[in-house]
Order: structure tokens, then C-alpha cells, then sequence
């Protein structure tokens, strides 16, 4: 964790630029995406967050999560996916949340970046199960729901 400022009323301020970034790894990512803040909040609360960038074409593996995940997109576009439902573009602003349990992937499109934030509880000290890549035919093919 980065500078943190411990206040007497029991905060904690984590202050911006004090966190190195880390590069997402190869076994959950395809392309190059970085994870800027990555924040797992104190037991016994279960809650994490992380600000996740995306570069053009690059995307997250299918994956679960066993409480749901919250993402909120902050910049560019980018597409998300439930298994069995359309590729969906999602842009500055949307709030996607992923039901628990449901495979499903998100990223960049592949010619724009992507940034968002994610936010999932985790459940025996899981917050995420990793899966398979996302081919390129799923990742480009298909109609493209736009709201």
C-alpha cells in the first residue's frame, strides 16, 4: 500500500501517486493493462478496488466473482460481456454490475483505451476466479449492443 495518512478519527487517506502501478499479469489479461490503485480494505470488511487501464484490444479473461462486481467506467470505451448474452460498449459514466457467479469478461474495444474502476467483496479470501482467454473470434465477433 502506498502513503497513508492515519487521522486520529480512525481514516486513513491513501494519497494519490503513492502506489506504484503494476502491470496486469498474463494469466488473467490479454494485451496490456495496467492496475494504477489496488486497495483491499481491512478485516473484517471484504471489500476491494482497483483503477484498471486498458489499452486498445486488450480485455480480462473470463472470470467470476462469488459476491458480484461493480465497475465504473472513468474513460474511454470499452466492451463487457456476460456468457450468453451480447458483447455490450460501455462508456464514461456506466455502472456495470456483474451478478455473482456469472462468467463474463470486460476491457477495451480494440481500437479505443479503457479505464474504469472495479469493485468486488471477497468470499474466503477470493474475490475473483480466473478462467480461460477470451479468444480474439469471441472478442471481435458478434453484434455490439449500444445504449
Amino acid at each position: 500500500m502506498g502513503k497513508t495518512d492515519n487521522l486520529p478519527t480512525g481514516m486513513q487517506i491513501i494519497r494519490a501517486g503513492s502506489t506504484p502501478a503494476i502491470q496486469g499479469p498474463s494469466e488473467w489479461f490479454t494485451g496490456s493493462v495496467r492496475i494504477d490503485k489496488l486497495f483491499n480494505a481491512p478485516a473484517p470488511s471484504r471489500l476491494g478496488l482497483a483503477v484498471v487501464n486498458f489499452e486498445p484490444g486488450s480485455r480480462t479473461y473470463w472470470h467470476t466473482h462469488p459476491l458480484g462486481q461493480t465497475l465504473l467506467v472513468t474513460d474511454g470505451v470499452g466492451w463487457t460481456q456476460c456468457e450468453g448474452g451480447p458483447r455490450t460498449e460501455i462508456r464514461p459514466g456506466d455502472l456495470i454490475y456483474c451478478d455473482c457467479g456469472r462468467r463474463h469478461w470486460h476491457g477495451a474495444t480494440d481500437t479505443t483505451a479503457l479505464q474504469h474502476v472495479a469493485v468486488q467483496e471477497a468470499l474466503d479470501g477470493s474475490p475473483v476466479t480466473w478462467m480461460e482467454p477470451v479468444s480474439d473470434q469471441d472478442y471481435l465477433c458478434g453484434p455490439i449492443k449500444k445504449d
